[in-house]
């Protein structure tokens, strides 16, 4: 095993890799993950860091957990590929929330007076057109489809997410084009606090631009932010044979009761912030909408 340190969503830790393996697809896909993916001497690595141990054998793949070392077996095409950056980036989301963080799917954007705000939606609700089109008003770029957010007393803070975005092409022509990926400028560096979290429904059938407070919560809006920022600690956005076969990995061993009761408390402290669902007919007037109510 080769042992160096990477730093990969905030936190740094010990990743041990088998001989031979060339990470460098990894750290090819580091504009695609919060904090990126970057590799260093093992000098930087401290006893108390986590370790991710990644293994290159036969079987299928395997995800096992001994104290703060996450135990990885991947197939060596998997290893070989970027899917090496998306696994250990997810075996230290638990690391990430015994440090009060978390990743979860969403945007983010910071006002031009420096506060954050969440965006959450499902895959389509527009939170990527919602958050390009607040760019143009002036926004600060925080993450697309990957945030981090944190519990530091007093605040909860929005650390900076993915920096890149996938945007579809305005030709309709080109609708099953691959989306071409750009990077998010400006682009903040450094925590913010949050002043707001909005859940956005775009579609050209919504009449008009309306934000409803989503406070207190319902049962149903509790259940899914339970969802969301339980994510990516179980492992579902991670498959771990890389591209040559069809998605497959096993649900990660990485959630504890502990960490449980505190994600059920940052609900508790989500909802003392003002928090709406936003309906909408295009980004442009959501993002309107969005610079008149927080800005």
């Amino acid at each position: 095993m080769n042992r160096a340190a990477v730093a990969t969503g905030h936190v740094i830790a010990a990743l041990e890799l088998a001989s031979g393996l060339d990470p460098g697809p990894a750290a090819a896909a580091s504009g695609r993950l919060p904090g990126g993916w970057h590799l260093s001497g093992s000098s930087g690595v401290g006893g108390d860091c986590p370790v991710v141990a990644v293994a290159c054998t036969a079987g299928d793949p395997a995800v096992t957990v001994q104290g703060r070392t996450v135990r990885m077996r991947l197939s060596h095409a998997a290893a070989g590929s970027a899917t090496l950056a998306y696994a250990t980036y997810t075996a230290l989301e638990r690391a990430r929330q015994q440090r009060q963080m978390l990743t979860l799917h969403a945007n983010a954007a910071v006002t031009p007076s420096g506060r954050g705000v969440l965006l959450l939606g499902t895959k389509g609700a527009g939170k990527t057109s919602v958050t390009l089109a607040l760019g143009e008003r002036g926004w600060t770029h925080a993450g697309d489809d990957l945030a981090i957010l944190a519990e530091h007393d007093p605040q909860l803070l929005l650390h900076p997410g993915k920096t890149t975005a996938a945007v579809r092409a305005q030709d309709p022509q080109l609708w099953q084009a691959p989306k071409p990926v750009i990077a998010l400028t400006p682009f903040t560096r450094v925590p913010v606090p949050l002043a707001a979290a909005v859940r956005l429904t775009v579609h050209p059938a919504i009449p008009r631009p309306v934000l409803v407070p989503a406070t207190p919560f319902s049962a149903n809006e509790q259940l899914r932010l339970h969802e969301a920022l339980a994510r990516y600690i179980s492992g579902l956005p991670t498959p771990l044979t890389g591209p040559s076969r069809a998605p497959y990995g096993p649900v990660w061993p990485l959630d504890t009761p502990r960490l449980a009761r505190w994600r059920a408390h940052l609900i508790a402290r989500l909802e003392q912030h003002p928090y709406a669902y936003l309906y909408a007919p295009d980004p442009q007037t959501a993002a309107d909408l969005i610079t008149e109510e927080y800005a």
